[in-house]
C-alpha cells in the first residue's frame, strides 16, 4: 500500500530543520513497521494556522489518487491548528485516506472532541448537498413548468455528448430569463439537464447577447 508522509515545523528558523529532518526520519521508520511504500515525503515551514500553503495543497491534491491509502504525520497538529486543523482532517477522511502518527505508533486515535465536530462538519455538508439538490430539482421543475423543453435543447446523445454538450444554449437562457427566473436558478436548472455552467457564466452569456440586440 501506498503512503503519503507529511512533515511540518512552524517556523523558517534552521534550529527547526532539526526538527523537520527528525520528524521524516521518525516518519520513515514508521511507514516501514506498517509495510507502507512511501509514494512522496513532503516538508515543509510554515505556521499551522495558515490554510494557504504549498505543502499542505499539495497533499490535498495527492490524496484524491486512489492508489494513495494512508498519510504519515507526526501528531495532528502538524496538519494544522485550530480550525485549520478540522478543515483538513475532514478533507483528509473524506477521501478514505488513513492516518497513521508517531504519537500513536500507528493508525491515529483522533480526540473525542475532534471527532464529534468532525460528526458536525459532516453532517451539515450532507444537508448542504441536499437543500443544493432541492434547488436544483426545483429549478428544473420550474423551467419546464415555463417551457423549457430538454428532450428538444440536450440534443447531443452518444458518442459526442461529452465535449457538446458543455456549450449553453442561450435562446434558453432568455427564455427563463423573460419568465421571471434569477441567473442562480438558471444555472442550477442547466446544470440539472447536464450542461456544466456557473451563475456567474450564465450572467456573463446574458449580458453578451442583450449587447448584441442594442
Amino acid at each position: 500500500m501506498k503512503a503519503l508522509i507529511y512533515c511540518r515545523v512552524s517556523t523558517t528558523k534552521e534550529t527547526q530543520e532539526t526538527s523537520l529532518a527528525r520528524q521524516e526520519e521518525e516518519l520513515l521508520r514508521l511507514a516501514s513497521h506498517c509495510g507502507f511504500e512511501v509514494a512522496r515525503i513532503i516538508k515543509e515551514q510554515a505556521s499551522g494556522y495558515d490554510l494557504e500553503r504549498d505543502g499542505i495543497l499539495e497533499l490535498l491534491e495527492l490524496i484524491k489518487d486512489d492508489s494513495v491509502n494512508a498519510l504519515l504525520i507526526q501528531d495532528e497538529t502538524r496538519l494544522g491548528r485550530g480550525n485549520a486543523k478540522v478543515a483538513i482532517l475532514h478533507c483528509i477522511l473524506k477521501e478514505n485516506v488513513k492516518l497513521y502518527s508517531i504519537s500513536h505508533n500507528g493508525e491515529l486515535q483522533l480526540s473525542e472532541s475532534d471527532s464529534m465536530v468532525l460528526q458536525i462538519v459532516s453532517m451539515v455538508e450532507e444537508y448542504q448537498r441536499k437543500i443544493h439538490n432541492i434547488k436544483i430539482k426545483r429549478g428544473m421543475k420550474r423551467a419546464i413548468d415555463h417551457g423549457y423543453k430538454p428532450q428538444r435543447n440536450l440534443k447531443n446523445q452518444g458518442d459526442h455528448a461529452g465535449r457538446d454538450r458543455k456549450e449553453m444554449p442561450i435562446e434558453e437562457i432568455i427564455r427563463l430569463r423573460n419568465n421571471g427566473l434569477t441567473f442562480a436558478e438558471i444555472a442550477a436548472t442547466l446544470r440539472g439537464f447536464g450542461y456544466d455552467v456557473s451563475k456567474a457564466t450564465v450572467n456573463r452569456r446574458y449580458l453578451e447577447y442583450m449587447e448584441t440586440k442594442e
